[in-house]
């Protein structure tokens, strides 16, 4: 079975929200796209983060865009904290030049990081 991509307006309320929120000034969302994906065999990845590389922002002459896909068989029976946990942790992926590049787990993208960020969400979501 091959992957089927589909364009996901929930999600992408859901990361427009984030951002907002969050203060995420360095994202520019209209780079950023947001993708539910069905068929895949991955076990363990429930979202990616892609970036459109250098040698293709030269090649077309347009800057950095990202991509966040969610895979659908394994985001879709998760509870929404733990979705929006997700979001937050594909966000912080990119990094503050959205030049194509992206931050790494190590100190940066990490569990203490994504839940601290959580919960901020969470609080400023009530109010």
């Amino acid at each position: 079975m091959t992957i089927k991509y589909e364009p996901s307006s929930i999600i992408t309320s859901k990361v427009e929200d984030i951002v907002k929120k969050l203060n995420m000034t360095h994202i520019d969302l209209n780079r950023v796209k947001c993708l539910k994906s069905r068929g895949s065999k991955a076990k363990r990845t429930i979202a990616r983060c892609h970036a459109l590389s250098k040698i293709w922002q030269k090649s077309l002459g347009i800057k950095g865009h990202y991509i966040i896909e969610v895979i659908s068989e394994n985001y879709d029976n998760l509870p929404e904290h733990e979705k929006e946990k997700v979001l937050i942790h594909e966000l912080l992926h990119i990094p503050f030049s959205m030049g194509g590049g992206f931050k790494h787990h190590k100190n940066y993208v990490t569990r203490s990081r994504v839940n601290r960020l959580h919960k901020e969400y969470k609080s400023l979501s009530i109010k």
